[in-house]
C-alpha cells in the first residue's frame, strides 16, 4: 500500500510522473471527468484550512468521485477521545482514499499504519506538507520549465514553516539547486534540516538576514507567513511578526522573470500592491494544487488497485528502532497517543524520531 506522508516517499521519476499527469489534466480535464467514478475521499482535517481541504474536495469531486469527511475534529467522535489510529479503521470502511490535516506531527504516518487505504498527509504540525510541495513543484515547472538550476530564496518563517521543510526535501534531489535561506534568527531553519542539507542533498545553501541583500540573485521567491499558531511564546511572536515584508520596492532589483511564490494565506508578508505585478504566482499557485491533487488522487487509487489491504495492525513500511526510545517533543503524536515510538538510526548513528524527526535524547 502507498501513501504520501513526506515528500521523498515518492521516488524523483514518481514525482516527475504525477507532475506530467497533471499537466495532461490541465490540457484535458473532460478526459478525467469520471476516472474516479464509484471513489470516495474522505477528508479528515483536525486543523483549520481553506486551501487545503477544498482543493481535495474539489480534485475529487472532478475526478468524478465523492467525498465525505469532516473540516472540524470537534463535531466527530475525535472529541471523544478517539485515537487517529481507531478513527482510520473506521473511517476504511466507508471511503478509498483519505487526506488528513493534523495538528500533531506524525499524525498522518500513524494513520497509514492502520488504515488498509492510501493516506495522503495534507499538513502534520510544523512538519510536512507534501501535496503543496507537489504543487510547487507544478507552479515551478509551469512558470520556470525545470526544477533544477536555480536560485531560490525561502524568506520569513522557516523554523515552524512546514510547506519550506518540504520543498526543500524535494529540490534536494536536483543539480545546480542554491536555496538562500532568508529570515530572522528565531525563525531560522532548524539545526537538524541544516544538517541535513549539509550531509545528504545536492543543494548549496546559505543563511541571510535580509532579503533586499539578495533579491537580484533570485529565479523564485518563496514567502511565508509568521505562523501565530506555532509559537509558545507570545512575545516571541509580537517580536519578529512584521519582520520580512513584501512590496514594489523590494521587487525592483528582482529579476523580470522572477517568481513570487506563497502558500497562503498572507497576513501582512506581501502587501496587495504586489498582487497585480505579473511575477506574483501566488494565486496561479493556488489553481495549480488543485490539478496535481487530481493526478496524486488517481495515481494513489489505480496503485492501491494492484495491492490487497493488510488486514493485521501496525504496519512499519521501514526498518525501525522500535519502543526503545521516546521522543521530547511534545508537538509529536507519540506525546499523546498511544503509538509505537519509531525511531530512524541515520548514517551518523544518531537516531531520530519518525513522526516529527526530533532527535532522540
Amino acid at each position: 500500500m502507498r501513501h504520501l506522508i513526506d515528500p521523498t516517499d515518492l521516488t524523483v521519476e514518481e514525482t516527475e510522473r504525477i507532475i506530467a499527469l497533471a499537466e495532461e489534466i490541465i490540457a484535458d480535464r473532460a478526459a478525467f471527468s469520471e476516472v474516479c467514478k464509484g471513489k470516495k475521499l474522505a477528508t479528515l482535517f483536525y486543523e483549520p484550512s481553506t486551501r487545503t481541504r477544498l482543493s481535495f474536495t474539489s480534485a475529487m469531486l472532478e475526478l468524478g468521485g465523492q467525498v465525505i469527511g469532516f473540516s472540524d475534529a470537534n463535531s466527530s467522535s475525535v472529541s471523544k477521545g478517539e485515537t487517529v489510529a481507531d478513527t482510520v479503521r473506521v473511517i476504511r470502511c466507508f471511503a478509498d482514499i483519505i487526506a488528513m490535516r493534523h495538528y500533531k506531527e506524525g499524525a498522518p504516518l500513524v494513520a497509514s499504519q492502520y488504515a488498509g487505504i492510501p493516506v495522503i498527509n495534507a499538513g502534520d504540525g510544523s512538519h510536512a506538507h507534501p501535496t503543496q510541495t507537489l504543487t510547487d513543484l507544478l507552479t515551478i515547472k509551469r512558470e520556470k520549465g525545470r526544477f533544477d538550476h536555480m536560485t531560490i530564496g525561502f524568506c520569513g518563517d522557516l523554523k515552524f514553516g512546514r510547506t519550506v521543510h518540504s520543498l526543500l526535501k524535494a529540490l534536494s534531489r536536483y543539480e545546480g539547486i542554491e536555496a538562500i535561506l532568508i529570515s530572522p534568527e528565531e525563525l531560522r531553519l532548524p539545526d537538524y534540516m541544516l544538517q541535513e542539507l549539509r550531509s545528504n542533498s545536492k543543494i548549496r545553501f546559505r543563511e541571510v538576514r535580509t532579503m533586499e541583500e539578495v533579491m537580484p540573485e533570485l529565479d523564485v521567491l518563496y514567502m511565508t507567513r509568521v505562523q501565530k499558531e506555532r509559537f509558545l511564546d507570545e512575545e516571541e511572536f509580537d517580536r519578529v511578526k512584521n519582520s520580512f515584508v513584501l512590496d514594489p520596492s523590494k521587487l525592483v532589483s528582482a529579476k523580470k522573470d522572477m517568481i513570487v511564490l506563497h502558500p497562503l494565506p498572507r497576513v501582512n508578508e506581501i502587501t496587495r500592491a504586489v498582487d497585480n505585478d505579473p511575477r506574483a504566482a501566488y494565486f496561479r499557485q493556488v489553481e495549480n494544487g488543485k490539478f496535481v491533487r487530481m493526478a496524486l488522487i488517481y495515481t494513489l487509487l489505480r496503485w492501491a488497485d494492484e495491492n490487497k489491504p493488510f488486514e493485521r495492525t501496525p504496519v512499519f513500511g521501514a526498518d525501525y528502532v522500535v519502543n526503545e526510545l521516546e521522543c521530547q517533543n511534545r508537538r509529536c503524536i507519540s506525546a499523546s497517543e498511544d503509538v509505537d515510538r519509531l525511531f530512524v538510526r541515520g548514517d551518523d548513528g544518531v537516531c531520530r524520531c519518525a513522526y516529527c524527526e526530533a532527535k532522540a535524547k
